[in-house]
């Protein structure tokens, strides 16, 4: 079952009384997206949902990453959807031709492959701007021009260089991310300079080249930890070993062996705090009437909490929190966040029909932006595509004619 359109909710009624359909901010804008993995389909995603059509051009053989295996088994259905899908062989002189010949019909042309790899295909960014003066051409690359930008990058490579693997584990523990972050973070980079290079080129005319990059993506995730050593000649701690800036900001383990996240930032927060089963008696303490105490006596407050706190119910807890303005959180797992009763309010999920694998056919559920455009989320477009299923629709946007369409086949150019 196809998702609901949440992007053409009615707004109001045009003359006749069927309701109009707002225009999404990209509608009329083409992108021809050359990419693979995470980030740069990251980038295509976003400008998908903002209403660009989306062209993704797949090899003949498809994305790899609809047949990844594990970890990666999510990445197609989720950073591809909305998009259409052409399968072209730009290897060869002719695809290289009709590749070409696609990218002159778009505003944004996209790709995520390592520096100089499209030059001998014609598909570089130098080679297109000289015939499309109003071309915006996104590179999402390991890392923007310098040193470093011919080194293989990945997700890992970047947070591991890069402080962020140093500061999520344990001191001689690196440990990265639980989360592709930085590819797509890195794509959604890609995306806001797509949206300026849109501006500028309304006032100029001309297009340009954007550039977005893991490494530089990454540095401004520890840009905090940078500048708390400029500031105060300290290096920053990994978070399992940080000195906090509160006194309670912490995951409890509590009855049955659940766990949840309980945090006081404030003195009048403490002092609701301390309305939690047990703990009366601190609030009048005079050992922890300031943050600054509190943080001061970390050593002795936590497994002092811990021990008071463990036969609590975290959904008790939890209640007792929400109703006192206390920042907590249960602790999820990703697949626990399909019952999540806020997201499935807000329509912060949507049904995709997957293409690929032993569930081909079958119904998933992906994340949506997190955005909303006047009242609204904005859906989730295109259901993820089939390999190739708008090959024919794309050709004759260009001008192929059936035939032409056949011969291409034929040749082994397009599928």
């Amino acid at each position: 079952m196809n998702a609901p359109d949440r992007r053409h909710a009615p707004s109001d009624a045009s003359a006749g009384g069927a309701p109009a359909s707002p225009a999404l901010p990209l509608q009329g804008v083409r992108v021809v997206e050359f990419s693979h993995m995470v980030m740069g389909p990251s980038c295509g995603m976003v400008l998908a949902d903002l209403g660009a059509e989306v062209i993704k051009v797949e090899p003949l053989g498809g994305d790899r990453t609809r047949h990844l295996p594990g970890a990666g088994a999510g990445f197609f259905p989720q950073f591809n959807r909305g998009k259409k899908s052409i399968a072209l062989d730009w290897r060869q002189p002719e695809g290289a031709a009709l590749a070409r010949r696609l990218a002159g019909s778009a505003d944004v042309v996209a790709e995520n492959f390592k520096p100089g790899a499209l030059r001998p295909y014609g598909l570089d960014w130098e080679t297109l701007s000289q015939a499309h003066a109003r071309l915006i051409y996104v590179s999402c690359k390991g890392f923007l021009p310098g040193p470093y930008e011919h080194r293989t990058a990945l997700d890992e490579v970047v947070q591991m260089m890069g402080g962020l693997a140093y500061m999520t584990g344990r001191p001689g523990d690196p440990l990265r991310a639980g989360s592709s972050v930085n590819d797509i973070m890195g794509g959604v980079f890609a995306a806001l300079g797509v949206l300026a290079a849109l501006l500028q080129r309304g006032i100029t005319g001309r297009g340009q080249h954007v550039q977005s990059a893991l490494f530089e993506n990454n540095v401004l995730l520890v840009a905090q930890h940078m500048l708390q050593y400029a500031i105060t000649g300290q290096p920053a701690a990994p978070m399992p070993e940080r000195i906090s800036a509160w006194g309670v900001y912490d995951v409890f383990t509590v009855q049955g062996g659940e766990q949840i996240f309980l945090a006081a930032v404030s003195d009048a927060q403490w002092a609701a705090f301390c309305d939690l089963p047990g703990l009366a008696d601190l609030k009048a303490d005079a050992r922890y009437v300031t943050n600054h105490d509190r943080v001061r006596l970390r050593p002795q407050l936590i497994p002092e909490l811990r021990r008071r706190l463990a036969q609590c119910s975290a959904a008790a807890l939890a209640a007792q929190c929400e109703r006192a303005g206390l920042p907590f959180a249960p602790i999820r797992r990703p697949e626990e966040l399909y019952d999540d009763p806020h997201l499935q309010a807000t329509g912060g999920l949507a049904p995709v029909t997957l293409t690929d694998g032993d569930r081909a056919g079958q119904t998933a559920h992906a994340a949506l932006l997190p955005l909303m455009l006047a009242g609204r989320r904005l859906g989730a477009g295109h259901q993820p595509p089939r390999l190739g299923q708008h090959t024919d629709e794309v050709l004759a946007s260009l001008g192929c004619d059936g035939a032409e369409a056949a011969a291409l086949r034929a040749a082994g150019v397009v599928a």
